[in-house]
């Protein structure tokens, strides 16, 4: 699926109601869906805590916080893409700060152009995250397999005396003739002996 085909949520922090308009108009056109924009950090963290979002965009200031530590806050404790946008004589300090957190970041005016192809950024990185996502939950699941696995060969050991080698044996024996899964066998074999 590329990335004009999949739709990202947006949560859009700026208190400047022609840049909303005119973000809105371009987030729409660019497949963001749903969108929700709130004025102020407080706001943000209100909405971030009731549902997540795929993407943050911060213009700042905003009249409660500049948004930085909200920004590298996202970056760090959720699967967010977030850019801020700051005044360009600002842009390098900002940037200094919120960059090897993973913000983006834009100095303003932004151009259509730019901003586009900074929601593209968005999308890339969103997607990246998204592999990240999987990959960890696929590891997670193997390593509680594995733990069941090895839980059913101690009950194994210590209820039909076996070593250790037989109990795996035994194990994936059962699997190919059962023509089942390792995890099924351990987990038979758990609740047959707990």
């Amino acid at each position: 699926m590329s990335l004009k085909e999949r739709a990202y949520s947006v949560l859009l922090v700026s208190a400047s109601e022609k840049f909303n308009e005119s973000a809105a108009s371009l987030l729409r056109e660019s497949g963001c869906s749903p969108l929700l924009t709130v004025s102020s950090i407080s706001s943000a963290k209100r909405v971030i805590s009731e549902r997540a979002f795929d993407c943050v965009i911060i213009n700042s200031p905003l009249p409660d916080n500049t948004g930085e530590r909200f920004a590298v806050d996202l970056c760090e404790c959720r699967g967010t893409v977030v850019l801020i946008m700051v005044r360009s004589e600002l842009h390098a300090e900002v940037y200094g700060k919120v960059s090897p957190y993973g913000v983006f970041t834009l100095p303003k005016p932004v151009s259509r152009p730019l901003f586009l192809t900074a929601v593209g950024w968005l999308g890339s990185a969103r997607e990246r995250l998204r592999r990240f996502e999987a990959k960890t939950v696929s590891i997670e699941d193997k390593m509680e397999e594995i733990r069941i696995v090895n839980r059913a060969k101690w009950l194994l050991i210590s209820h039909l005396k076996m070593d250790e080698e037989q109990a795996h044996r035994y194990i994936e024996r059962q699997a190919m003739d059962c023509c089942v899964t390792k995890r099924t066998v351990a987990e038979d074999i758990i609740k047959t002996y707990t």
